[in-house]
């Protein structure tokens, strides 16, 4: 899987280098979205410790991961994926449902005001497009990390990133005209952004929003927060695995090609003591996700219209 993901990349810099038709180009910009984000999930396996037993070959390979190939700081990744996994779904612990632009439950969706309450009132129509803005969060959020020197090695990993912009826009003003590099930067990030927040997003969006103050048990909150999509060959390999989200949670040292088997045993046991597994198809979790967000955010319209 690492060979082949690497040799991918391989091949997109090498059309980079090599062709100069600009429709060519501009479907290489849309294919390296595709391999950043075949990246992305090696350094999720990397993040659950599902390759390498060596700690000091683990965190070499996870920076060149992150903070080299893809231009993000590794140890801010790992610090709000751990939180994630600690917490998932819960309101104020999660962070990735601590996001201002959008609600999960009606109670955050009230509290909004002004600007944010505006871009929540039509979170159902905005989330997608806000996914192609994810690449710059990523760097926004890892900046600031790194500034308030809360990483092991700050220096190193802004080494690291700096390195990885300069030869990035080096290869595209080097190869491409001024307005083809443009263009081929807003396509690669855009969509790179958008497959990681498209296969994300059915793993926990519109599933139980858990409260603090009522915590549920460890088992409880892994499964009743996480949703799976339906196994399939294409689908297991376009979500990186991260379709079988509740195995992944209840297990997340389980490699990804192990994570079939490990469902078998987890549907028999919620099965067996009634605890309910929500497993549904692509097209329906977002049918999910984009109801629940339109259902949050309804108070909202409804103030408006009165």
């Amino acid at each position: 899987k690492i060979l082949l993901t690497l040799s991918l990349l391989v091949l997109s810099i090498y059309c980079l280098l090599v062709f100069k038709h600009s429709w060519l180009q501009l479907l290489n910009a849309v294919f390296l979205a595709f391999v950043f984000a075949q990246i992305g999930f090696i350094g999720h396996d990397l993040g659950h410790r599902q390759i390498f037993r060596s700690i000091r070959l683990f965190e070499f390979s996870s920076f060149l991961t992150a903070n080299l190939v893809l231009g993000w700081s590794w140890s801010w990744w790992v610090d709000k994926h751990n939180r994630h996994h600690g917490h998932p779904n819960e309101s104020d612990v999660d962070p990735d449902i601590s996001i201002p632009l959008l609600a999960f439950t009606e109670q955050d969706a009230r509290s909004k005001r002004g600007f944010l309450r505006f871009m929540v009132k039509y979170q159902a129509y905005l989330y997608l497009p806000l996914e192609l803005l994810g690449w710059l969060t990523f760097l926004i959020f890892s900046s600031s990390f790194l500034v308030q020197k809360k990483a092991k090695y700050p220096l190193a990993e802004g080494f690291l990133m700096t390195v990885h912009y300069l030869l990035y826009f080096g290869l595209l003003f080097s190869c491409l005209s001024f307005w083809q590099a443009i263009l081929f930067f807003v396509i690669h990030r855009a969509l790179f952004g958008l497959y990681l927040g498209s296969v994300s997003a059915p793993n926990h969006k519109g599933m139980l929003v858990s409260n603090p103050e009522n915590p549920l048990d460890f088992l409880h909150q892994q499964i009743l927060s996480s949703r799976n999509v339906r196994a399939h060959p294409v689908t297991d390999f376009w979500y990186g695995a991260l379709n079988y989200q509740i195995e992944h949670h209840l297990f997340p040292t389980i490699p990804r090609n192990r994570l079939k088997e490990a469902q078998q045993v987890v549907k028999a046991f919620c099965q067996e003591h009634d605890i309910p597994y929500h497993e549904t198809g692509f097209l329906q979790s977002y049918q999910e996700i984009f109801q629940h967000l339109y259902q949050v955010s309804a108070p909202l319209r409804e103030n408006n219209s009165h």
